[in-house]
């Protein structure tokens, strides 16, 4: 069976949505919209007023006609959800990955989504809190003061949210100061020695001025234990301040002002072996700790522990004026974050990378304008544009560490299976190249520093048009025109001597010399070639085959070979894009309790440069080979920038270019509402970004398609029961994808999505003593998962894993506004690995991200 094709378990699960949704209608699907916990209310048009941001208006969740889930805040306190991390429970759509550090979180929304570790790459799933675009995933995953709802918006959404947003939004809505006197605090102790305290209050300061004050404190011991470091790893320790003034001179008239900051300083995060390759007997060998093969038993064994200090702030002002049928809203925000980490990304014991430090500066400025009607009979429309500036800097450091001179002599061949004894092969080629012998080659210290960034400016203008055919069939046109620019550099001084060596060079001048020919003569050498053009071609032959060339041999400890810096005289650094996106959309009101959709839109994102230390020049504009083999020219080469061992790759990925088309239907009733979606999504040009061991290999995937059906039911059986069941039935393949860093993947499935998602969830409410109380539970399921890209690295992890994760709570609250919540996530202890990746300099071997252990504990409540 092809990996593209459903699973005959998906098939069926396929099979029997679609036989519900053509026994609801003829159209058989619709936009899917998470139905929010709520009391069971007595008439049948009971769903809250939000303000759906797909359409920047204020519409019913029921009658928005696109593919929206929201979660409410009685939603968040109910399931003990504490940051974006936890969304991904109970909305099957949406995945969420926090990598190796705490400012490394990656949204994916439909199969799509990418931009975690690589600054260069801006998100495919954009993420907005109060209107203000959050640019990267360091700014993303603060813990959520004070929030109203989230809502999550699947498919394109660059009509109204520009550049970045072609996989879908997510957009944070916190809640406005009041001019009532109030508030709510909350505590919370949980196992692992976890204490969470959250305090928010707002009342009224002057006439027509009301203000609030958030505030988070999180903090937790690390639930994995170090072995290597005595130190326990994978920890919370995280607080922030949000402050908001809301300002109505006159009932036209409305300013908002925002201000936050928040702070990250934790021991995050763990990779555990899950594949022990050849590489890991060398690793001990040489003294190196390993805990191999048992990723749940939360143990690893590194030589330094993994530090993250992130700091983000910003600053936003919204005003709204209100004239005579129209609306403006104007929005300009500052955003900063300061991220500063150090892994041992080796992952082991053995101190083979000393260092791999980031310092990443992230300065962001956005202006939105928005004119909105606000009295259509027949025509709402709204008109606006959006300003962006953002510049970032990068620097890197990748060293080896003390071990690493014996690690590379070991795989060389100098290790002793019997005696465990290593011979320093290193010495005799630093001995017959006439370089210091013992203080050369693969030292500590050695690696690579860089000094990358980008500055990015971009501008779009946007409009929609709804236009009332008939009475219940509403017509809607948005287009979106986005220019985008950047200027990208990457400076990287390396200083690995063994990386730098150009063996069949070496090769060629010590065959060579038996000729009596110096090849560092160019007319010595052009000489022998002229008299001896056979015997001249056979030696340029025989340096590049390992048979006969024994230094190729070590080629594969050139892990950090020398790194031609842009922009140069080839490369410029320089990206300009534009687009043309547009929205297409037919509504129609079936009946006051049930509507449907159809829809068609496109979205793009603009060009991503590979920022990271696997940045290579494109094939176009290099052909690698050593200078001595007499290599075809190239316009690197021509222009005098050819480096030893320079290979080729890419310095950025182009733009994306996604379209979806959607057909959907809705209902709500006296006790039960749905909502289905039938989605047939397509990305040209997705832009891959790959975990290489040592970098990232950004590539353009020529086509990634996902079909599917989503669906969510919310029933009350009777009043005090409360169910609800979502779900995600899709089909992710690479269509066309011939040169990505594992080879052709075209037709394979998309590795790490599941082709069945669930969230399944049940409440009961009751009474006790005068205290309102429920029990709530919920259960994730996804299906197995390939974790790589390519069939020989999915054989080697072994077993797919698949989702099965249990989620519980109670709580109790009275009169006064005193409540109580005991809760437990992952009851069952489920274990899966979210990611996994080759391990790095460590062939054959494979690590990965566990899921946390079960997790439990009290909050008490406040509501004044």
């Amino acid at each position: 069976m092809s990996k593209s094709e459903v699973t005959p378990a998906g098939r069926k699960a396929l099979s029997a949505v679609l036989c519900l949704g053509v026994g609801l209608t003829a159209l058989s699907a619709a936009a899917p919209a998470l139905a929010q916990e709520q009391e069971a209310a007595e008439e049948t048009r009971t769903m809250q007023t939000v303000t759906i941001t797909a359409t920047k208006r204020e519409q019913t969740l029921q009658d928005v006609p696109i593919a929206v889930s929201v979660v409410d805040d009685t939603t968040i306190e109910r399931a003990a959800i504490v940051d974006l991390n936890d969304l991904q429970s109970i909305i099957p759509s949406l995945r969420v990955g926090q990598l190796q550090s705490s400012a490394n979180t990656n949204f994916v929304i439909r199969g799509f989504g990418n931009g975690a570790n690589n600054a260069g790459i801006e998100p495919s799933v954009g993420v907005f809190i109060d209107g203000v675009y959050r640019s990267r995933s360091a700014s993303q995953i603060s813990d959520l003061p004070n929030i109203e709802r989230v809502e999550v918006l699947r498919g394109p959404q660059s009509t109204l949210f520009g550049k970045n947003a072609s996989a879908g939004v997510i957009s944070v809505v916190t809640k406005k100061p009041q001019y009532e006197f109030g508030g709510v605090v909350d505590g919370t102790i949980s196992n692992e020695n976890g204490y969470r305290a959250n305090g928010y209050v707002t009342g009224p300061l002057a006439e027509n001025l009301a203000g609030a004050v958030g505030v988070t404190y999180n903090k937790r011991d690390g639930y994995v234990e170090d072995i290597g470091t005595g130190t326990e790893t994978n920890e919370r320790n995280r607080w922030g301040i949000r402050g908001d003034l809301l300002f109505e001179p006159d009932v036209n008239t409305s300013f908002r002002l925002m201000a936050d900051y928040d702070q990250i300083d934790e021991l995050c995060c763990a990779a555990a072996n899950v594949v022990n390759g050849p590489t890991g007997a060398i690793v001990q060998a040489i003294g190196g700790q390993i805990v191999p093969e048992d990723p749940y038993s939360y143990r690893v064994a590194y030589n330094l522990p993994s530090t993250n200090k992130v700091d983000n702030g910003g600053l936003s002002l919204q005003a709204d004026f209100d004239f005579e049928k129209v609306r403006l809203t104007s929005i300009t925000a500052y955003r900063m974050s300061r991220l500063e980490t150090n892994q041992d990304s080796d992952f082991t014991g053995a101190d083979l990378l000393g260092e791999n430090s980031n310092k990443t500066d992230i300065d962001t400025f956005t202006q939105e304008f928005r004119l909105t009607s606000t009295d259509g009979e027949r025509l709402d429309w709204m008109v606006g544009g959006f300003y962006f500036d953002e510049k970032v800097d990068i620097q890197n450091a990748l060293l080896y560490g003390t071990d690493y001179r014996a690690y590379a002599n070991a795989l060389a061949g100098g290790l002793n299976p019997n005696t465990g004894v290593i011979t320093d092969i290193l010495a005799g080629l630093e001995s017959a190249l006439g370089l210091p012998v013992g203080t050369t080659l693969a030292q500590a210290g050695q690696g690579f520093r860089d000094d990358a960034g980008q500055d990015n400016t971009a501008w779009s203008l946007f409009g929609t048009v709804d236009y009332r055919l008939t009475d219940r069939l509403t017509a809607t046109i948005g287009l979106n025109y986005t220019e985008d620019k950047k200027d990208a550099r990457n400076s990287i001084q390396a200083t690995d001597v063994l990386s730098s060596l150009d063996f069949v060079a070496i090769g060629f001048a010590q065959t060579m010399a038996g000729f009596g020919v110096n090849a560092q003569n160019p007319a010595q050498v052009a000489a022998f070639a002229q008299a001896n053009p056979a015997a001249f071609a056979a030696i340029q032959a025989a340096v590049q085959n390992p048979a006969q060339n024994p230094l190729l041999a070590l080629q594969p400890l050139q892990f950090l070979p020398p790194f031609l810096g842009f922009p140069n005289a080839v490369e410029d650094g320089r990206s300009k894009d534009s687009a043309t996106t547009y929205t297409l959309r037919l509504a129609y009101d079936v009946n006051d309790n049930l509507n449907t959709y159809v829809s068609y839109a496109t979205g793009f994102k603009a060009t991503s440069w590979n920022l990271s230390r696997d940045s290579r020049p494109f094939a176009s504009d290099f052909i690698p080979g050593s200078p001595v083999t007499s290599p075809p020219s190239s316009p690197i080469r021509d222009a005098g920038l050819a480096l030893p061992n320079l290979t080729t790759g890419s310095r950025y990925a182009g733009p994306e270019d996604s379209t979806v088309f959607e057909v959907g239907l809705k209902g709500v009733y006296s006790n039960v509402a749905f909502n289905l979606a039938y989605f047939d999504q397509t990305i040209e040009g997705f832009q891959s970004n790959v975990f290489t061991g040592t970098g990232f290999a950004l590539a353009n995937a020529g086509k990634q398609s996902n079909k599917g059906l989503e669906f969510d039911v919310t029933w009350n059986p009777i009043s005090n029961l409360q169910l609800m069941v979502a779900g995600t039935l899709q089909d992710p393949v690479y269509d066309s994808f011939p040169n990505s860093a594992s080879g052709d993947l075209s037709g394979e499935k998309v590795y790490g999505i599941p082709e069945v998602a669930t969230s399944t969830a049940a409440t009961y409410f009751f009474d006790v003593a005068g205290w309102d109380a429920y029990v709530r539970g919920d259960w994730q399921y996804e299906s197995a998962v390939d974790h790589f890209d390519s069939d020989a690295e999915q054989a080697a992890f072994g077993e797919q894993k698949k989702v099965s994760t249990f989620n519980a709570s109670t709580g109790f609250t009275n009169e006064s506004g005193l409540g109580v919540t005991l809760w437990v996530r992952n009851v069952f202890n489920d274990e899966y690995i979210t990611t996994a990746f080759p391990a790095v300099a460590q062939a054959g071997s494979y690590m990965g991200y566990p899921v946390a252990p079960r997790s439990y504990g009290v909050t008490l409540r406040k509501t004044f």
